[in-house]
């Protein structure tokens, strides 16, 4: 909303540099001017005095000089050097530049949210493997304990074994916690008030969808990304500007027009036509010495040129950087997920058949904790692998324009 806020004052700045050709125009209505002078001004009493009234002049405060006016008053400059045209440019390239910067909030805002609602998912998704896991190990914990009454095992293997369960059991409450914040945090970026948030219960697997993905991404796609559009409007601008830097050491033909009526007395005031008065005026000023003024500024709008040039070469360069590293991690996440899927399986077999031989009397209860705490770290790490893919496809997102393109 505030950046909609910045584009109708951009908006605003270039509808008035549309209409800086036209002439500007204003009215005086019953405008009075009255001087009063003594003896001792440079004048004398009778000087200036308006003899029709038939009195003396007055030696103190008498009326040296009387106008009423009413009139209207045109001022025009003519755009000889395209000074006009190079400000409607600049405010141009302004409100665009705005407007994409608007586009690239936006972008931000939706890939949070994206990557807020996976990271929910994958909260959701560690709750159960979380909750599993200590039901796991409560009942191995059955198994000991009754091991432990029968004598077939030390207080010391019911003891750790309690403390594996405990580990299990205090991860709940912990991504319980983890997954509230998140969605006060998406409730926060959509602009709603804390509350709880129904999503969708599908697992990570039904979101990895493969990925075709070009070996390179043409420069054109970089091109249209907000933020390289904004930063060719930028350049754009201050190119604008240093023309009307320049146009401002040349010389400037100003034209003037007023008319109206104007009498010393007021009852003379709309005496037509005797009250009527006329005046224009053409003005060409040269600046010649301005203590340097205007050559300063024309330097400074040729370096801020440049400075947004290399912005602009610094934009492009960051945003060809960041989909090279968005397609790089896409590609090689997939090869991180075969090889974590493949040590899941290995974990969650071992812990079963640990589990196995334990109530067959053929493996100790350390060999079951480890294998389910082996299990359980497994599968976190799984998880977080699959919501790692899912950013990545965000960061392509954005790398690629954020779908303005």
């Amino acid at each position: 909303q505030k950046s909609l806020k910045s584009i109708e004052i951009a908006n605003q700045r270039y509808a008035q540099a549309k209409v800086e050709w036209l002439p500007s125009i204003s009215a005086t209505v019953a405008n009075a001017n009255y001087r009063f002078r003594s003896e001792h001004f440079n004048s004398n009493p009778s000087n200036g005095y308006y003899q029709d009234t038939g009195k003396d002049a007055p030696e103190n405060m008498f009326m040296y000089f009387a106008e009423n006016s009413s009139s209207i008053n045109l001022s025009w400059e003519i755009d000889i050097w395209g000074k006009i045209k190079s400000q409607k440019a600049a405010s141009l390239a302004d409100y665009l530049k705005t407007n994409e910067a608007q586009k690239l909030v936006q972008t931000n805002i939706v890939a949070k949210i994206a990557e807020g609602y996976f990271n929910l998912i994958l909260l959701n998704t560690q709750l159960k493997v979380a909750e599993s896991n200590y039901d796991l190990n409560k009942n191995t914990l059955r198994f000991v304990e009754l091991q432990y009454e029968s004598g077939k095992t030390t207080a010391l293997a019911k003891q750790q074994t309690r403390s594996q369960m405990l580990i299990a059991k205090a991860l709940i409450p912990k991504l319980e916690r983890q997954l509230m914040t998140q969605e006060n945090n998406l409730k926060f970026l959509i602009g709603d008030l804390p509350d709880s948030i129904q999503i969708n219960q599908k697992n990570f697997d039904s979101l990895l969808v493969a990925d075709s993905l070009q070996a390179r991404i043409p420069l054109e796609m970089v091109s249209l990304r907000p933020d390289v559009k904004a930063a060719n409007f930028e350049l754009q601008a201050k190119n604008a500007q240093v023309g009307v830097a320049q146009t401002n050491r040349y010389p400037k033909l100003d034209i003037a027009l007023s008319g109206g009526v104007n009498s010393v007395l007021p009852k003379n005031w709309f005496n037509i036509p005797g009250a009527l008065m006329g005046n224009i005026l053409g003005n060409l000023a040269q600046p010649i010495f301005n203590k340097r003024k205007l050559k300063t500024a024309y330097e400074i709008a040729k370096i801020q040129r440049e400075q947004a040039e290399i912005d602009f070469q610094k934009t492009v360069y960051k945003a060809v950087n960041e989909v090279s590293d968005a397609m790089i991690s896409l590609n090689k996440i997939d090869e991180e997920l075969e090889i974590a899927k493949e040590q899941l399986e290995t974990a969650k077999l071992g812990s079963q058949q640990a589990t196995m031989l334990f109530n067959s009397g053929y493996a100790t209860y350390l060999e079951v904790i480890n294998s389910q705490r082996v299990a359980l770290n497994t599968e976190l790490s799984y998880n977080q692998l699959k919501l790692t893919k899912l950013n990545n496809r965000i960061k392509l997102y954005k790398a690629l324009g954020g779908g303005w393109n």
